[in-house]
């Protein structure tokens, strides 16, 4: 593992700023299904307004950035920003589950698309710009840019990964757990239901709220377009995708879904202009048929494949 992030630190070094670009990204919604996953993998709630949690964190980045507050004081602020609705939005599932808890966060998802581009204390049709950012005395340039955010997204990633390994060791984790499996058997137990899943709700949105910061500092900018509910949905495709309920599906999810859509950029844009115009309203079809395949082909998503590899060469050459 410690090799594994020595790579990860060098890699920027040998890659273009169109790749690190997309590194940044991966890294950034990593941290967003890592709060999912929480919310949904933990919890067992269903989450259709990640996305619009997202989107708190990086308006409140845009707000408070301008006034000079520090970006690493800026960060802990959206987070807690998100925290906040998302302690709101877990309000209505004290009474209701299953669909009409997804209907709930679908509706913030809704309000939070109108409301943004409405608010007159945002900028006319939500768009803001950030001003540029400096981190301890280091400002940051054009040339440099998607490197430094490619180490601090990869540095926060990193804390809140350790804190999500671990939070199963706590009697918060396995509450969580308890409540997904049967909430009445876990309200016999002495266990609060109610409080867990607020709870589950809160810190899944601060997971989304600090991936909004950082991802408001790449942009630079914080427009309604960047946290549509196709974005939500995504999500919810990465953590199935990559495997509920563990770090690893979650970086693997985003990885594979942000990439795959790039590989078959470059496939089409090899085959020449006269096909590009065609393929490419194919491209999706094939992306979405992709990941139909792999989850008829690999239900517990790519942490169950990768188990599968792990477990075949630690008993190679013995076939048990």
């Amino acid at each position: 593992l410690l090799l594994f992030l020595g790579f990860l630190l060098v890699l920027p070094q040998f890659l273009s700023r169109t790749q690190v670009f997309i590194l940044d990204l991966i890294l950034v919604y990593s941290i967003a299904v890592l709060g999912l996953n929480i919310t949904t993998g933990y919890a067992g709630l269903i989450n259709i307004g990640q996305a619009a949690f997202m989107g708190v964190g990086a308006y409140t980045a845009a707000l408070l950035a301008p006034a000079g507050l520090p970006f690493y004081l800026v960060l802990p602020a959206a987070g807690l920003a998100g925290a906040f609705f998302g302690y709101l939005v877990g309000i209505p599932s004290l009474r209701v589950k299953h669909l009409y808890l997804a209907m709930a966060t679908l509706a913030f998802q809704v309000v939070f698309e109108w409301t943004v581009g409405h608010l007159p204390l945002l900028n006319q049709g939500g768009a803001m710009p950030l001003p540029r950012v400096s981190l301890l005395g280091y400002e940051v340039g054009f040339r440099n840019h998607y490197h430094f955010w490619y180490y601090v997204s990869f540095a926060v990633l990193v804390l809140l990964a350790l804190f999500f390994r671990n939070l199963l060791r706590t009697k918060y984790g396995r509450a969580l757990v308890a409540v997904r499996d049967n909430d009445r058997a876990a309200d016999a137990m002495g266990m609060d239901p109610g409080r867990t899943k607020l709870f589950a709700f809160a810190l899944g949105a601060f997971y989304a709220g600090v991936a909004g910061g950082l991802l408001a500092g790449l942009y630079k900018a914080v427009t309604p377009e960047y946290f549509p509910l196709s974005v939500s949905i995504q999500y919810l495709a990465m953590v199935i995708v990559g495997g509920a309920g563990t770090v690893l599906g979650a970086v693997l999810g985003a990885f594979f879904v942000l990439l795959i859509p790039e590989v078959l950029n470059s496939f089409v844009g090899a085959l020449g202009p006269e096909y590009a115009a065609q393929l490419a309203a194919w491209r999706n079809v094939v992306f979405g048929g992709l990941i139909l395949l792999f989850l008829v082909l690999e239900p517990l998503g790519l942490v169950g494949l990768w188990g599968r590899v792990r477990d075949y060469f630690r008993t190679w050459p013995l076939p048990y």
